[in-house]
């Protein structure tokens, strides 16, 4: 039998002489395990929302993306568009051609971005999954059709029942500058079809048509584009198949994967995160002042033990070593009733989602996203341990010397 362990045990469950030593320890036990619940449930939030936006930016953006490294547009010769397809984790692949323009709706207008695309583009990305009202539609016979972002649709105050002409201007490519607005500027009509809904960030900016439409608009020519979006076969290893495709383009172009195309999102998020999981480390700092004091207290408590333990012959170090198994105990019942009760909230509200979200209507979720990480778990397990041994080793290093000083 572990003596340290057991005797630490004993200390811990049994009825002490004050019974405020009960309560403190008590309270630490409360503290820690309340800490650690919102460090699951909050962590859990985190990686919902984290999760939600992904797939919202996961389902516009293509896994991969060929862009040029020098100007705005390029064209990508078939010899090597063809060397693409038929590598081995290429799904399909998609053309784009994509300005910034304004926008105009009866009396209203705002600035866009006109994202030309070819046929296949609702297969190479999720877009028709995310159509919010009206239907993903971009040719019928000879009528251009527009998707919107569901943002642009508020801000111009599209009717969604009788939908009117929207005309889109951009600057003239191939015309000097000139006065004359006529010869300066490229409209085009082109009536709504519906609206799909996503991040903010991308609803307030696009509106999707087909590539012959923007490059007639944009003065481009037939076989000029601004991107390449690929889609991979489900779990093919999306480095390698980059790293392939980049030995195929040469310099002048990059392939971006989904990271890189939104390399901001990314590392905000996970700033985020940090900062999240530096800001809940110290609430359990906080909360493990109690287990000092716990511990101080038990120490003065158990001085005549702890003479006893000297002299049959227990050193210095095993002596020290039953109040930190102590302060260990307390704060792994803590973490462990924590993680326990933490993570049944999250499954309850996970498969349930009885706290909802104010404002729903706006949102694609209706309630907060959860999603439990055993990584997480792992994380919060290890930080609850060390930030209890060294509470404990804290009175510990201190308390002890009086009582295991060779004077007494």
């Amino acid at each position: 039998m572990n003596f340290p362990l057991y005797i630490a045990r004993r200390y811990v469950f049994a009825k002490k002489s004050h019974n405020a030593i009960n309560i403190i320890a008590t309270i630490s036990i409360v503290g820690i395990s309340v800490g650690t619940i919102a460090f699951i449930i909050v962590l859990s939030v985190f990686n919902g929302f984290d999760s939600v936006v992904r797939d919202l930016f996961n389902s516009f953006y293509a896994d991969l993306e060929i862009v040029p490294n020098y100007g705005k547009t390029f064209v990508i010769d078939p010899d090597t568009l063809h060397s693409i397809k038929i590598l081995e984790g290429v799904d399909d692949i998609a053309q784009i051609a994509e300005e910034n323009a304004l926008i105009l709706y009866d009396d209203r207008q705002t600035a866009a971005t006109v994202r030309g695309v070819s046929d296949n583009y609702d297969e190479v990305t999720g877009i028709d999954t995310m159509m919010w009202d009206g239907e993903y539609k971009l040719w019928d016979q000879s009528t251009p059709y527009a998707v919107i972002g569901r943002s642009i649709k508020y801000m111009l105050n599209i009717d969604t029942e009788f939908f009117e002409t929207l005309r889109i201007i951009v600057p003239r490519r191939t015309e000097k500058i000139s006065l004359d607005p006529n010869r300066a500027l490229n409209s085009k009509a082109i009536q709504p079809a519906g609206f799909f809904s996503s991040q903010p960030e991308i609803e307030i900016r696009y509106i999707i048509v087909s590539i012959d439409f923007a490059r007639s608009l944009f003065d481009y020519k037939n076989d000029e584009i601004t991107a390449l979006e690929i889609k991979l076969v489900s779990g093919s290893n999306t480095y390698r198949v980059q790293k392939r495709i980049q030995q195929i383009v040469g310099e002048k172009l990059s392939v971006k994967n989904r990271i890189q195309q939104n390399e901001l999102l990314y590392k905000t998020m996970q700033s985020e995160k940090w900062a999240i999981f530096f800001i809940l480390v110290f609430i359990l700092l906080v909360a493990s002042f109690n287990v000092v004091g716990t511990l101080t207290m038990l120490i003065i408590e158990k001085k005549n033990d702890i003479q006893t333990l000297r002299h049959l012959g227990s050193n210095m170090k095993t002596i020290k070593k039953v109040f930190l198994l102590e302060g260990l105990i307390i704060s792994s019942i803590g973490a462990i009733t924590g993680l326990l009760i933490g993570t049944i909230i999250c499954l309850i509200q996970q498969h349930y989602g009885i706290i909802k979200l104010q404002g729903a209507e706006s949102f694609v979720i209706d309630a907060y996203p959860i999603k439990i990480m055993v990584k997480d778990i792992i994380l919060v397990l290890v930080t609850i341990t060390t930030i209890g041994f060294f509470a404990s080793w804290y009175p510990i290093r201190f308390i002890t010397r009086r009582y295991l000083s060779p004077e007494n």
